[in-house]
Formats: structure tokens, sequence, C-alpha cells
């Protein structure tokens, strides 16, 4: 930073300590604007950084925070896209990597209760769109976001971003959908489960499901008290949960993907028919992963991945449960099954 745009954010920020929050507010926006109209980008970016981070800092008290959102809104609105910032993602990316990390130390000063900090994450996605390379948004973003939204407990929106994240994100969602899972019926793991496999799984992205199962089921294993076997063949090794048949289901799902065999598939489905009936909210994203990984088409109505998506994470056209109440109600109470024993998955 020039020192003259230190020494105005430094004087804004001794207002904020004072409790002139309102007046603080407007002339960060008078400064940052004629910046912005001198297309002076950069210097606005700065005084409307620092003038948000201080007052998000200094709470909700005479509408600090609300201020403090409004400018890091018009940070991204104002001169991220006004300013066709853009993003390649690659490691040379210098400026690009600079611009995320702004908006993520931004995004981590709200606090939890503030109304704006959703709009200000839709800005922030929405500019990694525009002037990114994914149409999604950027990975990075997406991870903030999510990881942000799972400290505060807010899973359906945690969802949301974590399944278009980085290679961290399988590890955060899988850990959330446990913490979650906890407050519910023992029986119903696989349904937290899913929430996780099968959403990444939609999106191509195998390794993150492997991963988001492999850390969900570890915790189960460490944590509670559940019967476990370890099966092992030459080619595969497994747990398998002799009360939990759907968690079971869920593994030889994921072997039987890196097998890509269409048979197996349907052999898996049909044994464990009358648990995914049950369960009532699988058939979709099963259907599209017959026909994503295993070449079984499904009649097209609409878009079934955006269907599917809307329905598991988004509750589709139901009203939404409170995201911190268990979802008891999709487990089900089947009496335990073992998994078939004539499958040849090797």
């Amino acid at each position: 930073m020039t020192s003259r745009i230190e020494k105005t954010i430094a004087r804004q920020q001794e207002k904020i300590a004072s409790g002139a929050y309102y007046e603080a507010h407007q002339q960060l926006r008078v400064i940052a604007a004629r910046y912005i109209k001198q297309s002076n980008y950069d210097s606005a970016a700065e005084i409307l950084t620092g003038g948000a981070i201080a007052l998000l800092r200094a709470g909700s008290q005479q509408g600090a925070s609300a201020s403090g959102g409004d400018l890091a809104i018009m940070l991204v609105v104002e001169v991220y896209n006004k300013a066709e910032w853009e993003i390649s993602g690659g490691d040379d990316d210098t400026n690009g990597r600079a611009r995320k990390k702004r908006l993520i130390e931004v995004l981590r000063e709200f606090p939890p209760e503030e109304p704006t900090r959703k709009r200000f994450i839709q800005e922030m996605i929405g500019w990694s769109q525009r002037f990114g390379p994914l149409e999604r948004g950027d990975p990075e973003l997406h991870h903030a976001a999510g990881s942000v939204y799972a400290e505060d407990n807010e899973p359906y929106e945690a969802e949301k971003h974590l399944i278009l994240g980085t290679s961290e994100s399988a590890e955060t969602l899988a850990k959330l959908e446990y913490e979650w899972y906890t407050n519910d019926e023992p029986h119903t793991a696989a349904i937290y489960a899913s929430r996780a496999v099968f959403p990444y799984l939609l999106t191509g992205n195998i390794r993150s499901a492997n991963k988001a199962f492999l850390i969900f089921t570890s915790r189960l294993s460490s944590n509670t008290s559940l019967a476990v076997q370890d099966v092992s063949s030459s080619s595969s090794d497994m747990r398998v949960y002799p009360s939990l048949p759907l968690l079971n289901f869920i593994s030889m799902l994921l072997l039987t993907i890196q097998r890509a065999s269409p048979n197996l598939f349907k052999q898996l489905t049909t044994h464990y028919a009358s648990h995914i009936r049950e369960v009532g909210i699988w058939d979709d994203a099963l259907a599209q992963i017959g026909e994503q990984y295993f070449g079984i088409k499904i009649p097209r109505q609409g878009n079934p991945l955006l269907d599917m998506m809307s329905n598991m994470l988004f509750g589709g056209n139901q009203d939404a449960p409170d995201a911190r109440k268990p979802l008891r109600a999709l487990g089900g109470s089947r009496k335990p099954e073992a998994p078939p024993t004539n499958m040849e998955l090797d």
C-alpha cells in the first residue's frame, strides 16, 4: 500500500475504534468510489478491505458488522467485477492467488449471525465463475465458504460448497456429516455418509468420494461400539458392518465403480433394493451413477444431475428440516442384513 492509502485506512480505523461506525462507513464508501471512478482499482480494493475488516471486527453493535458487510460486497461488485480481474488457477497466477486470499480473509471476519455474509459469498463465487476457468466457481473459494459454514454448524450451506471445493474439502465434509450423525439414531449412519459420497461421485470426483467415506467410517469405528468385520481379498480390503447394511452398500458401490462392471452394479442394487426403497431419496442418485459409471441409460427428463443434487442437498420442493436437527425420518428401521456373499469383487 502507498503511504497515502495507509494513512487513510489508519484514520478510518481510529474512527471505528472510537465507535463512529456510520461516519467511517460513509467516508470509506466515498473514498473508494473516487478511486473506482479513476479506475484505480488496486487502491479501492485496499481501502475497502481495510475498512470492511475493521468494521466486521467491531461486531454487531450499532450496525458495525452490517456496514463492514456492505463494504465487502462493494469490494467484489464494484472493484473485482468492474476491473474484470481474472483468475487462471495456475501456479504462476500470483495476482489471482492474492485476490482470492484477500476475499477469504474478509470472509473469515464475518460474524456468523451477520446477514450480509451470504450475499458476500454469492458475489465472491459469482466473480470466480465469470472470470475464472471453471463454470462452477473457484475450488479454493468454495472450500473457504464451506469451511466457514461447517464451523458455524450450517451443514446444508456447507455441503453446497464443499462438494465443489479442493482436495481438503472431503475431510471437512466427512467430519461435518459425522458430527451431524451423532445427533441421530445409530442405524442412520449410511444416510449421512451418502451425503458426502454421492455428490462427489456425481461430480466425477471418485478420489474425494473414497476419502470422505474412509474418514466417516474411521470416526464411526473409533467412536462407537458397532461390530465391525475386516474382509480382505487379493485386490481389495473393506470393513463390513453387520448392523448397517446400507453402509456396506456404499462401501461395495465404491469398489464396484473401480471394477466398472454393469452386471456387478445391477447385482448390488438388486440385493439391497428393499433397503434402498425404504431410504426413499437415493433412487435418482443411483440412477445417475448407473449411467455415469456403468452406461446404464436413464430416461431424459430435464437435467437428472441437477434434479438429484437438488433433492439430495437442498430438499427439492419439500420444506427443508432444521439443519441442526438429525435426519431421523430418512433412516429407516429395517432388520439388519448381511452383505451378499456371492459377489465377486475381485
